[in-house]
């Protein structure tokens, strides 16, 4: 029986671990942290019983993924929830621009935008399916659905402020920069719309939900798919080269899959790596950070707006004009007075979380990459600019400086969650310039973190696309 050892045990490293599992090999899968899962861990930090993600929260491209919905994750108490509202945009003037599944939510509240609003994502979700396949995919492949992908390719292309040029009025225009801004970047450069579209288009097809009982349930899921096949985790052990590699497992591995940035591949196989892919790694940039806090919070979140309050996702920073000037000051290194912000309300689609009247509210800013400094008041008065009166719900609260979430997560190099930065060459080629960028030119050892096509986002297909090369090469 062919073995392998797999380096880490995020979603992407899990992924890989069932799919070498399923092709018949017999699979260990490593983790130096205590508790498996990487940036799906889950935690109780403030109030015993308070369930707060780490570090992802909701879920788009996990319900989507062409390879989670092939696992039967469900089966193995994995529960998807929905909230009302999927994700909303609140403005200063009390409007809020929202998305739910389907577009009746979010016609009312785009008004007069609502049908150009539709004729941009009306055809992306109903060839949704279709286009995330090829989407998921690395860079160089034939599309398996050419006509869908080869209609979304172009809009792809555009940067996020030319795309959002379609819509007139502020809900619209704010909708659609808060999403491209999960993309920790300049939004006006080649390829920084894409990620919007993406994540609207899914939002309206399959929404944003969340894990009951956290995101951990997603790994715990993987890891009962895993045993399922007879692999196995094993935690506390952390691998800092080749030869403690086989020495910890016990056996020299058929195949090795590595779930770490560039910089850790770096230092677990050094002169190891061919000339050229050392220099690479060495070039590979990494995108802003982030500044994370968990609040306790008494009841709910008084936003002024009333579909804020449904929201289970909240992107704050104003109008898209607005975020698109602080999004270029965070990646030029500086610190915004007003940073971007993403807010989680999980507890409202999943109770189980909360204590009592007491709720886990989940948020983050981008900050510069890191950033030594404490956001977290800049964090609060962003949500206190929409929501007056939110510090007097505040009963307790647990920060991740930028460097924080680098030591929580040896992936997050300077707080970067995504392991890496979307800048246009990144989008299409992650980690290098490679026809397979899962391939590290050491025969049996491959890249599966989120540093690799298709990048960040809790769906595996990093993963799942370095197991398949491993196998092919197997």
């Amino acid at each position: 029986m062919s073995t392998a050892v797999v380096v880490g045990s995020g979603p992407n490293a899990l992924a890989g671990a069932v799919r070498l599992a399923q092709a018949g090999l017999e699979v260990t899968v490593l983790e130096a942290a205590d508790v498996a899962g990487g940036g799906t861990r889950t935690t109780e930090r403030i109030v015993p019983g308070l369930r707060h993600d780490d570090c992802s929260a909701f879920h788009p491209t996990g319900v989507t993924s062409p390879y989670f919905t092939t696992l039967g994750l469900e089966d193995l108490g994995l529960r998807w929830l929905w909230p009302e509202v999927d994700f909303a945009h609140p403005l200063d003037d009390g409007r809020a621009g929202v998305v739910s599944r389907g577009f009746t939510d979010t016609d009312a509240t785009l008004g007069a935008d609502a049908k150009a609003w539709r004729r941009v994502f009306g055809p992306l979700v109903r060839t949704f399916e279709e286009i995330i396949v090829d989407a998921m995919g690395p860079a160089v492949h034939l599309p398996k659905h050419p006509i869908a992908f080869g209609r979304f390719g172009p809009q792809a292309l555009l940067p996020a402020t030319w795309t959002v040029k379609r819509w007139k009025d502020d809900p619209a225009r704010a909708l659609y920069t808060g999403v491209a801004a999960h993309a920790f970047g300049r939004l006006d450069t080649p390829l920084s719309g894409s990620i919007g579209l993406m994540l609207t288009a899914a939002g309206h097809r399959a929404g944003w939900p969340v894990a009951e009982g956290g995101s951990q349930s997603i790994a715990d899921a993987l890891i009962a798919k895993l045993a399922s096949l007879g692999g196995t985790v094993r935690t506390g052990v952390r691998v800092t080269s080749r030869a403690q590699l086989r020495e910890v497992a016990g056996f020299e591995p058929d195949v090795v899959l590595l779930d770490l940035a560039p910089a850790g591949v770096l230092d677990l196989l050094g002169d190891e790596l061919p000339a050229r892919i050392r220099r690479a790694f060495r070039r590979y940039e990494y995108g802003p950070a982030v500044h994370k806090v968990d609040y306790a919070i008494e009841g709910d979140v008084p936003w002024t707006n009333e579909d804020c309050r449904r929201a289970g996702t909240l992107h704050l920073g104003g109008t898209a004009e607005e975020i698109v000037a602080v999004e270029a000051a965070t990646a030029r290194g500086e610190m915004p007075e007003k940073p971007f912000a993403l807010i989680g309300q999980q507890y409202l689609a999943d109770p189980s979380r909360s204590v009592g009247s007491i709720n886990p509210l989940w948020a983050y800013a981008h900050v510069p990459a890191g950033y030594t400094g404490d956001a977290t008041e800049a964090l609060t008065s962003q949500i206190e600019r929409f929501a007056p009166g939110f510090r007097e719900r505040i009963v307790g609260t647990y920060v991740r400086s930028a460097t924080d979430m680098a030591a929580y997560n040896a992936n997050y190099v300077g707080g970067d969650i995504g392991a890496g930065a979307n800048n246009a060459r990144q989008i299409v080629f992650r980690p290098r310039v490679a026809a397979n960028p899962y391939t590290l030119g050491i025969p049996g050892v491959y890249l599966c973190s989120s540093a690799a096509a298709p990048g960040g986002g809790v769906h595996g297909m990093c993963g799942f696309n370095a197991a398949e090369t491993a196998l092919k090469r197997l």
